[in-house]
């Protein structure tokens, strides 16, 4: 016991020995410190106000960083510096938007970012001109400012399509499947309808294909995609015709003179399958299949006295 107690002793006067007590450290601290207060002292008078400066806003600078206030203050920079452009005679006066059709004059400004607040001196005409054509509206724009205070935006919008039918909801889009809007408004009611997962890039070709037979056409409600492969047909009585994957155009046709010789979209069917190349098949309703079967039976001839 008592080497173990000489030896721990040992250790603790070697570790003292070996580090400097605090008070040493703290007169080191102390001793930096006034050299460091010496050489800024012996810097010249303008040197020194500049380093202040620069260290007054560097750490401005970092509290609005991490205070998280960085967009605001860049946002006040802004409102000063457009204030100031404005007084000095640069405030936007009059605007001139020229193509809009179905976007009004105050959506293309706050699609473009100019407000009130801004000024044309400090606007950027190009950073407009790319918000605006990040709107699925508007496929190509051009942006002039004309001095001292006219700004004048040439649009072209996209121009609605056909309604889009996917995930439960409706969605207006262009001829190129660009989505304008989820929602529907009155105007765009008597769009045709295209139903199903890539309907809205293939539906060009198709709403084009099936304008060439009028005879179907005129009665048809819905183009639906299956499968992203090929489509189908809802007409307005409910009636599904289901069409092939190729020959679409032999099937159309098919279907059309059908339709003018036999009146077919009138008659009591609820499906025509015109799939396989060399058929028609046709589904009858439940009431058609129902008196086509008693028609049947009653056709059928009466079993004579003495046959097996």
């Amino acid at each position: 016991m008592d080497a173990v107690i000489a030896a721990a002793v040992a250790l603790r006067a070697r570790l003292r020995s070996a580090s400097p007590p605090a008070r040493s450290r703290r007169n080191a601290r102390d001793e930096r410190s006034p050299r460091l207060i010496a050489f800024v002292e012996r810097l010249p008078h303008r040197a020194g106000l500049i380093a202040t400066a620069l260290l007054l806003a560097a750490s401005t600078g970092l509290g609005i960083v991490k205070g998280g206030h960085l967009e605001t203050f860049i946002a006040t920079v802004s409102d000063t510096r457009n204030a100031l452009a404005n007084s000095a005679g640069f405030r936007i006066t009059s605007v001139a938007i020229n193509g809009r059709r179905h976007l009004s004059q105050d959506e293309v400004l706050a699609l473009g970012g100019v407000n009130g607040r801004s000024s044309l001196l400090f606007l950027d005409a190009a950073s407009v001109r790319e918000k605006l054509k990040a709107s699925h509206w508007i496929s190509e724009a051009t942006v002039l400012k004309l001095y001292p205070g006219q700004l004048r935006i040439d649009i072209i919008e996209r121009t609605p399509f056909a309604l889009w039918q996917h995930g439960g909801r409706y969605s207006v889009i262009s001829d190129d499947g660009a989505v304008l809007q989820d929602y529907v408004e009155a105007d765009f009611l008597k769009l045709p309808r295209v139903v199903g997962e890539g309907a809205e890039t293939r539906a060009k070709d198709f709403l084009a294909l099936l304008a060439r037979y009028p005879q179907v056409n005129a009665v048809t409600k819905a183009a639906v995609f299956v499968g992203e492969r090929r489509w189908n047909l809802r007409l307005n009585d409910g009636l599904d015709v289901r069409l092939p994957e190729n020959d679409v155009v032999n099937a159309l046709a098919t279907l059309s003179n059908l339709d003018r010789d036999e009146h077919l979209f009138s008659k009591d069917i609820v499906a025509i399958d015109l799939r396989l190349p060399d058929r028609l098949v046709v589904q009858l309703s439940d009431d058609a299949a129902k008196a086509r079967e008693d028609a049947l039976k009653k056709k059928e001839p009466k079993k004579k006295v003495g046959d097996a």
